[in-house]
């Protein structure tokens, strides 16, 4: 604080507490994590070779990580979908192979 925003406090004067440069939108200037696509999207990628990284990127999505950036929520929500169809069709094969298996 500077002496000008002591006096205008003291004359009853509003200040601003937060920086002025420091708005809400500040936040999206920062690069996603994972090499700038977003834990959703390397969730979704990932999914392609070890499978469990959408169910990971579905946890998040179901306790709302999103709302710290809503840029992830589209990643999220991809994996998600993955992880469902993915399951889907594990289910399928294993009802396959043991009904058709015998």
């Amino acid at each position: 604080m500077n002496a000008t925003d002591l006096e205008e406090q003291k004359i009853g004067k509003y200040i601003l507490i937060r920086d002025g440069e420091d708005s809400e939108l500040g936040l999206f200037y920062k690069p996603l994590p994972c090499f700038g696509c977003g834990i959703g999207w390397f969730s979704f990628l990932l999914g392609f070779v070890c499978p469990f990284a959408w169910y990971v990127a579905t946890f998040l999505y179901f306790i709302n990580y999103y709302r710290r950036d809503p840029r992830e929520r589209s990643g999220l929500a991809a994996s998600a979908i993955a992880a469902l169809i993915f399951s889907v069709g594990l289910v399928i094969t294993v009802l396959v192979l043991v009904f058709w298996g015998h």
